[in-house]
C-alpha cells in the first residue's frame, strides 16, 4: 500500500519558503509514529528542508538535477524510480513537496491528511482530492490546546 502523507490546511497550503507555516506536536508524532521503518519519498526540497536525515526511515529523493546528491538519500528521477527502490516496503510514504504530491496522487492507495482549520498564504500546496476517486475511512478531530494553536482534523482516504 503506497500512502501520501501530509498536513494540508483548508486552502490546502502546504508550506512557504520551504517551510511549514504552523506547528502542530501531535503532527508531527504522528507523521513520526506512522512512517518509522518505512521508505519515505520525497522531492529536493522537502530532503533540504530537514536539518539532517529522519532517524529510522529510508529517504527516497526524486530530483530532475542528474547530477544531485544528497547524503543519508537514495536520489532518483521519477517516481517509479522511487517506487522500485520501496517495491519490499509494505507502506512506503510519499510526504511531499506539492509537486510530488501531485504526481504520487496516481499511485497512492492511501492519504494520510492532517486537515489544519484554517487559511495560510503558502507557496505549496496539497493537490485537490478527487471525491469521486477517494473516501473518507476514518476522522479524528482535535481542538486548539496550549500547545496546538490551530484546530485540525486527521482524515484518512482510501481509493475507492
Amino acid at each position: 500500500m503506497i500512502t501520501m502523507i501530509a498536513a494540508a490546511a483548508e486552502n490546502n497550503a502546504l508550506g512557504k519558503d520551504n517551510d511549514l507555516v504552523w506547528h502542530l506536536p501531535d503532527d508531527f508524532k504522528r507523521f513520526k509514529t506512522l512512517t518509522t521503518g518505512h521508505h519515505i519519498i520525497m522531492g529536493r526540497k522537502t530532503f533540504e528542508s530537514f536539518p539532517k536525515p529522519l532517524p529510522n526511515r529510508v529517504h527516497v529523493v526524486i530530483t530532475r538535477n542528474t547530477e544531485y546528491e544528497a547524503e543519508g538519500a537514495i536520489v532518483v528521477h521519477s517516481m517509479e524510480a522511487a517506487l522500485e527502490i520501496a517495491k519490499n516496503d509494505s507502506q512506503p510514504f510519499i510526504i511531499g513537496g506539492g509537486e510530488i504530491y501531485a504526481i504520487g496522487m496516481e499511485f497512492a492507495d492511501c492519504i494520510e491528511l492532517t486537515r489544519v482549520h484554517g487559511t495560510f498564504e503558502a507557496d505549496a500546496f496539497f493537490p485537490l482530492i478527487d471525491a469521486n476517486i477517494w473516501e473518507v475511512v476514518e476522522e479524528e478531530r482535535h481542538e486548539t490546546d496550549d500547545r496546538h494553536q490551530y484546530a485540525f482534523t486527521y482524515l484518512t482516504y482510501k481509493k475507492k
